[in-house]
């Protein structure tokens, strides 16, 4: 537990056995609930999580957004953490995530990687996301520096009233929309440092680049329709007589 809330952190992967390693090697040990999510992996995935401890979830319907869908649908903790399983993502940042959120009162972190990586990514991924983060400003209307992030810090029961229906790439664009439109949520993005990955990318440039501003049309004028709550309203806490308020 942190600050008296339980954390759950959550993971999808596919053939990420060299990043688990990674990850494992600085993750703060008061994370109470660990899931992987295994995406149909070939290598030693699964079994390199057990070893750690970690719960292991299987889903073989292979996609970026299916496997968080399955894992985020898993997850008991106050607050979910999210990072991709590559060994990127910086774990050390976890508490100061965790203590701007809880002292400010945010209800979702997106982690911004632009400038701030070991080496520079190549030209074509900075334009992609650029290309994208203007077009989530034009559509949506809020600014953001790195739509494409796959760390996030935020209350599970935000999960209630998501409307997260991309199982691709595309899901990571979809959850910030939703954090960053929901009326009377506070959300924020905040620096963190961004490494090496260790393994192979899965990501095609072109492809789901062009894919994801075309998500971004269809969500914005209804053409995607309503996804199930990954959670259940009943299972969100009451409101305090703040929130009430605001």
């Amino acid at each position: 537990m942190y600050q008296n809330k339980r954390i759950s952190l959550i993971m999808p992967c596919l053939d990420e056995e060299k990043g688990l390693h990674q990850i494992a090697r600085d993750l703060p040990a008061w994370v109470d609930q660990v899931i992987v999510v295994d995406n149909d992996s070939t290598d030693q995935t699964a079994a390199v999580a057990r070893s750690f401890g970690w719960t292991v979830i299987s889903e073989t319907r292979r996609g970026y957004g299916r496997a968080y869908k399955t894992g985020l649908a898993a997850a008991t903790g106050d607050i979910i953490v999210t990072m991709d399983g590559d060994g990127t993502y910086p774990r050390n940042f976890i508490p100061v995530l965790l203590d701007v959120m809880l002292d400010e009162d945010i209800d979702f972190i997106s982690c911004d990687r632009t400038g701030h990586k070991d080496r520079p990514s190549s030209f074509l991924r900075v334009f992609g996301n650029d290309v994208l983060n203007v077009f989530i400003f034009l559509l949506y209307w809020f600014r953001i520096h790195d739509s494409q992030s796959g760390m996030w810090v935020f209350k599970r029961e935000l999960l209630a009233r998501m409307n997260l229906t991309s199982d691709g790439m595309a899901f990571s664009e979809e959850i910030k929309v939703e954090a960053f439109s929901l009326p009377g949520v506070h959300a924020r993005e905040l620096v963190i440092y961004y490494h090496e990955r260790h393994g192979e990318s899965k990501l095609n440039i072109w492809r789901d680049g062009f894919y994801n501003l075309w998500f971004l049309f269809k969500k914005r004028f209804g053409l995607l329709g309503r996804a199930e709550p990954l959670i259940a309203r009943s299972e969100t806490p009451a409101p305090t007589l703040a929130a009430t308020r605001e």
